[in-house]
Parts: structure tokens; sequence; C-alpha cells
């Protein structure tokens, strides 16, 4: 299980720092239960406790041996720092659609643009971070893909990568924290996971 670390770099951006009166505003988009559009709200604000729920994306990629991608999320992230989560993850700008919104963080983030890229469902959920006091309220889309190029990813983003197997993902999980949505956002998107590895890849 080989763990590449990001190169160089400092944590602090708008995008990675708590917000403040002189940073660029960051805008998510609420929603009800169902999913439908009904306001926006300030990205730090809307993850205070109890939380409002939003829109957000997850995405999944594999490489073909069916190893998924795993970020390490950087140590300056104001929002979960310096724990295992999926390849991407984020929010759709109000109006952005999340499959758009799924590929450009991707790229941002890894510098990789995916080979392949398609839906895997949405799933709801409440998930407090105890380290930080923050609440996920989400409605999540969810993504499945493949990766082919070497990824490049942003030190200001992530701190280092990983491509596992399920069983190298079991000996992470037990060796160090994940984000708190990880498993809720894979186990909602196993059917398609394992559509696109195939059940030899054993997700």
């Amino acid at each position: 299980m080989p763990i590449t670390p990001a190169n160089g770099g400092s944590a602090e951006t708008a995008e990675t720092a708590v917000p403040s009166g002189s940073a660029e505003r960051i805008m998510l988009e609420l929603v009800d239960e169902d999913g439908t559009t009904i306001g926006t709200a300030e990205k730090l604000s809307a993850h205070l406790a109890p939380g409002q729920l939003h829109r957000a994306f997850s995405v999944f990629l594999f490489d073909d041996e069916g190893r998924l991608l795993l970020q390490r999320r950087a140590p300056g992230k104001y929002h979960s720092p310096g724990v295992w989560s999926n390849t991407c993850c984020g929010h759709p700008y109000p109006g952005e659609p999340p499959f758009v919104a799924a590929a450009r963080r991707t790229a941002e983030e890894l510098g990789v643009a995916p080979a392949l890229l398609r839906e895997a469902g949405t799933v709801r959920y409440n998930h407090p971070d105890p380290a930080s006091g923050l609440v996920e309220q989400e409605y999540n889309h969810l993504f499945a893909g493949l990766v082919r190029a070497t990824p490049r990813p942003d030190p200001e983003e992530i701190g280092e990568i990983a491509f596992v197997t399920p069983d190298e993902l079991e000996k992470l999980r037990d060796e160090g924290p994940f984000s708190a949505w990880f498993m809720t956002v894979l186990d909602a998107a196993r059917p398609a996971v394992r559509e696109l590895t195939g059940t030899a890849a054993g997700w």
C-alpha cells in the first residue's frame, strides 16, 4: 500500500482556512429532503451545529487493478484536517451541476481528469465531526470512475494519497482516523463500484 505525500506548499488558502471577514465567501446550495434547491448559505455557517442540509458530492476513483484512490486531507483544512477520506469530496457552487463540480474538484485537488466518471446514486446523512464540532448535514451525489494518469495532489488540499485494496483499507482504518462521512458514502456507492470494478476487486 504505497502512500505518496503531497509536496511543498502552505496549507492556508481561502478554501482551506476558516473564512474571515476579508476572505472570499464560499456559498453552498441548501436543499430540502428531496434534494430540491431552497436557497444558499455560506460554507462555514452551513456546517455549524446543528447544520443546514446542503448539496455535496463524493468521488471514488479506482485504478485498473480495482484499487481505490484515497486522500488524506491536508492538516490546514478547517474541517476534518489530517484524516483519510475518499478520492475527492466537496460542494457544488450554487447552480453548478454536481457532475461538473465533481470533475472540477478532482482536477483541482488531484491534478488529474478521470478516465471514466459515472453517477453512483445519492445519500442523505447527518454526521457530527467530534474533532471540530462541525456537522455534515448533506444530500450527497455519488460518483465512481477510473483514473489512469498519475495524480499530482495539491498539498494545500491533500497531505498524501494511497491506492488501496479492500483489505488494505481495513488495515488503514485500524491505524488512524477517517472522515466521519467516509463509510456512509462508500457503502451507498458500493453497487455502482462493484459494477465498475468487478467482483474480483472485492468491493
